[in-house]
């Protein structure tokens, strides 16, 4: 971003302030409620010290149980009675890629409710650009992520109405401290929910990426330091670790993004407890693709976002990932083939289900 368009973001945000906006914008000014130690749930779907990550074709709910299945099975996050914040990307209004799938949205919280959580919320907080004219909510309305969430009995939120919390970062070189909404600390569980695209600052957006929804606007990576984008997408997710990723790959931004970009239907679903190892199996699949260099350019596992969250302990190296794949037809399988060709990650077999509580 040049130091124009950053004079430009600063001053519109402090315009509509001004101006009294009922998009909230002015929260661009408030200050945190109070402060929290960084929160991190522990990976419930490891086997032994490995991470896990499954990949599943096939249509949207059957992808969806496979792919939990896989790794272990939900039960091993321990649902039953226990509120939950479902995180997808809500970047603006666009339809999927640009977003996340609401056909997505509406099984994952279909399936926590199966699975005995209490009350399910649905949140994020859209860029600064596309609040300057509508709001988080909106967008949601727009994309249809708040229809099929609230269909599934969902309570969607713009983390913009909202308070939010400091919480410091002594582990980080580019952050001391984070600024992130209060319902990573309201409710007991968080899972992200990504979609698969590229992006043209960042490289490339899925489970890494998406925390930054959860960051205050003052605390967007171009308004801190341009020139690591990737290394402070990596840093506030020390802030707080949810327990489950579960990316929607039904159809994958190969190209372009994160506004707009070159759509392909992948028709995936990935499942991990690791952020890096969902990041690198979503990597793979924009890889195979061909068609963005900022990806295709160099091995999955140079990427900043990859090389500085390993540094900081947010996931397992390359040895210590294993990769399972079930279910599509012959496209999946020439696409799992691929995604294993590019990324180096070793097969494993199905891993047993936890025992259901009670």
């Amino acid at each position: 971003m040049s130091r124009r368009w950053l004079f430009i973001v600063i001053g519109l945000a402090a315009f509509l302030f001004l101006l009294g906006r009922k998009n909230k914008l002015g929260m661009f000014f408030t200050r945190p409620r109070r402060k929290e130690e960084p929160g991190k749930s522990e990976n419930p779907f490891l086997a032994g010290d490995r991470s896990r990550v499954a990949i599943a074709g096939g249509n949207v709910e059957s992808a969806l149980r496979t792919a939990l299945e896989l790794i272990g099975g939900l039960e091993r996050l321990g649902v039953g009675g226990k509120t939950v914040l479902v995180k997808p990307n809500v970047v603006s209004g666009k339809p999927h890629p640009s977003t996340t799938n609401p056909a997505v949205v509406g099984a994952v919280v279909a399936l926590l409710y199966e699975a005995g959580a209490e009350q399910v919320f649905v949140g994020d907080m859209s860029a600064l650009v596309t609040l300057a004219t509508s709001s988080t909510l909106r967008h949601m309305e727009q994309n249809g992520i708040k229809a099929a969430a609230e269909g599934a009995g969902a309570q969607v939120i713009g983390f913009e109405d909202h308070g939010w919390v400091e919480v410091p970062l002594p582990a980080a070189r580019y952050l001391e401290r984070a600024l992130v909404t209060e319902w990573l600390f309201k409710v007991d569980l968080v899972v992200n929910l990504p979609v698969i695209k590229t992006h043209r600052s960042a490289s490339y957006s899925i489970c890494l990426k998406n925390f930054i929804g959860c960051t205050h606007l003052r605390q967007r990576p171009y308004l801190i330091d341009a020139d690591h984008w990737e290394e402070l997408v990596a840093e506030f997710n020390l802030a707080f670790q949810p327990a489950l990723h579960i990316v929607d790959g039904t159809v994958a931004m190969v190209e372009g993004g994160p506004w707009e970009g070159t759509a392909s239907p992948t028709g995936v679903i990935i499942a991990s407890g690791d952020p890096v190892a969902a990041d690198i199996v979503g990597l793979g699949i924009i890889q195979a693709a061909g068609r963005w260099d900022m990806v295709t350019g160099k091995d999955v596992w140079e990427q900043k976002q990859i090389r500085h969250a390993l540094a900081l302990g947010l996931g397992r190296d390359k040895e210590r990932i294993d990769l399972v794949a079930a279910g599509g037809d012959e496209v999946f399988r020439e696409m799992v083939r691929r995604v294993r060709e590019e990324t180096g990650l070793q097969e494993a077999g199905a891993m047993p289900l936890a025992p259901v509580e009670g």
